[in-house]
């Protein structure tokens, strides 16, 4: 029973349109759905990935209109990871930064990586991250009518940074609960950075653990990342999972069918939300159907449709 990468990440956005024009227009993602936070149905929940939303390539983004910016503190995921193909890729991204005027850092190195750091509208801490030497989990493959050339576009998640007051009891919980393997440390401004892996390795199944005791308690707000979820097989390793996570004495969802893929969802010591998804359904994207004003409902809330779409101001996402 062994993860087999990152799956998802989810962040909250405070404004559907701006989000929508910055993941696609700007970084070239596709939207793979336009769908409701199935637990908040009068707003949007909106996933972008890469042609068809494989595993490992999903943002997700649920749109909380007005809310308040996140303020970067102890116990968050407080940066996101994007893959891209190579070095070259990178200077592609830093014209193309330059070009749309959104503020980069200089391309850096990290764990022997050439990165590119950057924010979106929200504030949300990006890492544009070089495969060049990356061996481990594939990426994704990218839209072909993308604005981004494919030879330069992204392919899926990179590693996610997680910012904790005092690192042992997530490290514990990576190890020991899910698995992961302690396989390096860098430095980074002040602060030591440890990397762990689960699965094949590389990019696409790293979590990078910072101890923060600078920072002060979080405000999760808008550009903040709700929780980060990692690769399950199937639903039959999905309920070992939900045994095996219940068996450690954390609180936890159990198995919940999230229609796209089945979840289970628990907060480590620490407070972190972590989700365990499997890679199956899958989206079902029906690309003729799903443009412009439509809003895609699962299959529970589909009688609900006149109610819903009320509360949600008209979003069209036709490129």
């Amino acid at each position: 029973m062994e993860l087999k990468g990152l799956h998802h990440v989810s962040i909250f956005t405070e404004n559907a349109r701006n989000n929508f024009d910055f993941y696609t227009k700007v970084l070239g993602l596709r939207l793979v759905k336009k769908t409701v936070n199935q637990d908040d149905p009068y707003t949007y929940h909106l996933y972008y990935a890469d042609e068809i939303g494989n595993p490992g390539t999903t943002v997700t983004f649920f749109e909380v209109p007005d809310m308040v910016k996140n303020r970067l503190g102890r116990n968050q995921i407080s940066a996101l990871g994007l893959r891209v193909p190579n070095d070259e890729a990178l200077q592609f991204w830093k014209n193309r930064l330059d070009e749309f005027q959104v503020f980069h850092s200089p391309i850096e190195t990290r764990f022997n990586r050439n990165t590119l750091r950057l924010k979106d509208p929200d504030g949300l801490l990006i890492f544009l991250v070089s495969d060049e030497k990356n061996e481990g989990v594939q990426g994704g493959n990218p839209w072909n009518e993308s604005l981004v050339p494919t030879e330069y576009a992204i392919t899926g998640l990179g590693p996610v940074r997680i910012s904790v007051f005092k690192k042992e009891r997530t490290a514990q919980m990576l190890t020991k609960i899910l698995g992961f393997k302690k396989v390096g440390d860098y430095q980074d401004a002040q602060n030591t950075v440890t990397v762990f892996q689960t699965g094949e390795g590389g990019t696409g199944a790293e979590v990078h653990l910072e101890e923060r005791s600078d920072l002060q308690e979080n405000n999760l707000g808008a550009g903040g990342i709700h929780h980060v979820a990692f690769r399950v097989a199937d639903d039959s390793e999905m309920m070992e999972w939900v045994e095996k996570i219940s068996d450690a004495n954390y609180p936890n969802s159990g198995f919940v069918d999230r229609y796209y893929f089945h979840s289970l969802y628990f907060r480590e010591s620490n407070g972190i939300l972590i989700e365990l998804a499997t890679d199956g359904p899958g989206f079902r994207t029906n690309f003729e159907l799903e443009h412009g004003t439509y809003v895609e409902l699962p299959p529970k809330l589909e009688a609900r449709r006149d109610e819903i779409l009320e509360h949600l101001s008209p979003l069209d996402t036709d490129l």
